[in-house]
């Protein structure tokens, strides 16, 4: 479901990729709609590069992610799995078991083109 990002979404953002200017997409010019798929494909050099910034998110931001993860407004769609199950780790261990299961049902149900 598309969205503007808000100043949470924005100050979020400009943890994982302090570096990154601007909320648009350089291939394609339009805005990001969402955090993590634009880090993963778009801002992050690798798998590697995409865990270490990952890995600056507070226990806060974390559930604010996994909420907005489920509630269907951040997108995990057009990720790599590799980069989904680090960000299932992360809430995981930040969050709870039970919302990082949810998580991945969610992920690989869109995955499949059941929702």
């Amino acid at each position: 479901m598309p969205r503007d990002l808000n100043d949470r979404d924005i100050a979020i953002l400009q943890k994982l990729a302090p570096e990154w200017e601007g909320l648009g997409c350089p291939g394609s010019g339009h805005e990001f709609h969402s955090i993590l798929p634009p880090l993963s494909n778009h801002i992050a050099t690798d798998d590697e590069d995409f865990r270490r910034r990952i890995g600056r998110l507070s226990a806060e931001d974390w559930q604010y992610l996994a909420d907005n993860i489920l509630s269907g407004a951040e997108s995990l769609g057009c990720m790599p799995e590799e980069d989904m199950e680090a960000v299932a780790e992360h809430i995981e261990r930040c969050v709870s078991e039970d919302t990082a299961r949810q998580v991945r049902t969610l992920y690989h149900l869109t995955a499949c083109g059941v929702l």
